[in-house]
């Protein structure tokens, strides 16, 4: 048996790149998934249509990650299309590289909103709803612990955040047996950070491996702590980053 047969899944931002990625591979461990997207349905259908393909159960729904109703709506409906949740995948997520200095307001509060607010109101949510023995995975990054490129000041200090949520809320949620951790990919190659990219030339400098990851790598992790293996394992940060913190 699949060892996430049975089990109910909700990707946040899961219509491309990584969030499509750990979708798919949920998915493919025997999980039913919902993935939430902020305007590209076709990628979103997209992503559906290769779980169902491969014999999977999927659902789209459109909520900005910013979207306060949105969001809580989302988890309300995968509820009510599945029967439960059991994981929550906070994937969504935005990076807007610039120089502090010339970073403004409103791309700060974009960050903010998107990276801290949404986790914080999707994982309230589902708390509400999610089964004794679930799971919670933000997928942080690993500027958020060591940042050793410019123009990530404002993100890195977003996902540091992330990064005391898991541990602070790991201790909350303990005695439901609800276990809280954190994914912190290094540089992915994906369309918002592609490694053919302008900003590909220093990020991958500090990896160990001299490369880029793949999607697929972080997908892999992901469904490692969304399993009964990893049962023991909660409040931690796992990075997946080529050796860029070693």
């Amino acid at each position: 048996m699949s060892k996430l047969a049975k089990k109910v899944a909700l990707v946040t931002g899961g219509s491309r790149g990584i969030g499509a990625a750990i979708a798919k591979r949920l998915a493919a461990d025997g999980a039913s998934v919902a993935i939430t997207y902020a305007k590209d349905a076709a990628s979103a259908a997209a992503v559906v249509k290769a779980i169902e393909a491969a014999g999977g159960k999927a659902l789209a729904i459109q909520a900005d990650a910013a979207d306060t109703a949105a969001i809580k709506g989302a988890v309300e409906k995968t509820v009510a299309t599945f029967g439960g949740l059991d994981v929550l995948v906070n994937n969504a997520g935005t990076a807007i590289p610039k120089r502090f200095e010339e970073t403004t307001l409103e791309e700060m509060d974009r960050m903010i909103d998107i990276n801290i607010r949404g986790v914080f109101i999707a994982t309230q949510a589902a708390l509400k709803h999610i089964k004794n023995g679930g799971r919670i995975i933000m997928i942080g990054s690993c500027v958020g612990e060591r940042n050793l490129t410019p123009g990530l000041a404002a993100y890195s200090a977003t996902k540091g955040a992330v990064k005391m949520f898991t541990q602070s809320l790991s201790r909350e949620v303990g005695s439901r047996g609800i276990t809280v951790n954190n994914v912190q990919p290094g540089p992915i190659d994906t369309d918002l950070n592609p490694a053919s990219g302008d900003w590909a030339t220093p990020q991958k400098a500090v990896t160990a491996l001299n490369r880029y990851g793949h999607v697929d790598e972080v997908a892999a992790l992901v469904s490692f702590v969304a399993g009964p293996e990893s049962s023991y394992i909660t409040g931690a940060n796992l990075t997946v980053d080529g050796g860029t913190n070693a």
